[in-house]
């Protein structure tokens, strides 16, 4: 079997379980009211599919894609792929779809997890004033790379760099307010950079879920307690920042050219699927001594 087969099945069994239930939770419509409900020539399944294929094989423009590797190449493989314009009206029916297959493809916490965010710029500085398709959304912000214009994405990795989960905020929102959210499926220990400090955090990690915050310090802060293997911790938490790369450079979850924010949201969610679905993920080497336990 080729691996373009393995993830269509994989994605189409997931379809096969999640729409039948997502469809009869949907609010009904008014009985003198018709609407029509037309199938489309293509599953939720292929859409999903087509969108998670383009970012495993490096494309960078996804008409260009879409309209040599789909439509020509792999015509056998997509018999019925519709005109470029109607699959893109057609994949934003899939956000939904795609958001809960994310969540089915995240590890799991391991006891030691790493926190950061990451700058998704949607245009140039220069061109900020005559932005308009996320001029209701995005914000500007800054990062140690400098201003930008747009979103931020919070993620959070195990030790082996596969996802636990993500948000996106706007640019201008700060870290410590944004992954608290995130909070409830962790244990143990959280990595993370200068950017988390804060006493009112750290102690709210604590009392609520019993999770230790661990962060670099300031040079006029006063040495705390560390736990052992802390400083073994700062060290690696880099591995973030390299996962990071990986969804910017391989994944390419992050370019200037979106005509419309579902467009921004198929671009980042496939690229997140992409990249869970990857074999090998930048990860840290911890002996089973340096592993917590899960109380």
């Amino acid at each position: 079997m080729d691996y373009l087969t393995e993830l269509f099945c994989l994605v189409d069994d997931f379809c096969k379980t999640f729409e039948p239930k997502f469809n009869q939770q949907r609010i009904s419509h008014q009985a003198n009211k018709k609407i029509r409900q037309r199938k489309a020539s293509v599953s939720t399944a292929e859409i999903m599919t087509v969108w998670i294929y383009f970012h495993q094989i490096r494309y960078r423009h996804f008409k260009t894609y879409y309209l040599f590797q789909i439509k020509r190449m792999l015509s056998q493989a997509f018999p019925n792929m519709p005109s470029y314009n109607r699959f893109v009206e057609l994949a934003q029916r899939t956000i939904i779809p795609f958001s809960a297959f994310l969540k089915t493809q995240m590890g799991q916490c391991s006891g030691i997890s790493f926190v950061d965010s990451t700058a998704l710029a949607v245009c140039h500085n220069r061109r900020i004033p005559t932005h308009r398709v996320f001029a209701g959304s995005a914000r500007r912000g800054k990062s140690s790379m400098g201003w930008f214009y747009g979103f931020k994405l919070h993620a959070l990795i195990n030790h082996q760099g596969a996802l636990v989960d993500v948000r996106l905020t706007p640019g201008n929102v700060n870290d410590r307010h944004a992954w608290k959210d995130m909070a409830a499926s962790l244990w143990s220990i959280v990595v993370g950079d200068k950017g988390y400090l804060g006493k009112e955090l750290t102690q709210w990690l604590q009392n609520e879920y019993g999770i230790r915050l661990v962060t670099g310090k300031k040079k006029n802060m006063k040495q705390k307690d560390k736990i052992p293997f802390e400083p073994g911790f700062l060290q690696k938490r880099g591995v973030i920042e390299s996962v990071f790369d990986e969804l910017k450079n391989l994944c390419q979850i992050e370019h200037t050219r979106h005509r419309s924010y579902t467009g921004f949201l198929l671009n980042l969610i496939s690229g997140l699927v992409a990249y869970c679905l990857m074999p090998f993920k930048p990860g840290v080497k911890i002996s089973a001594a340096g592993l917590p336990a899960r109380g």
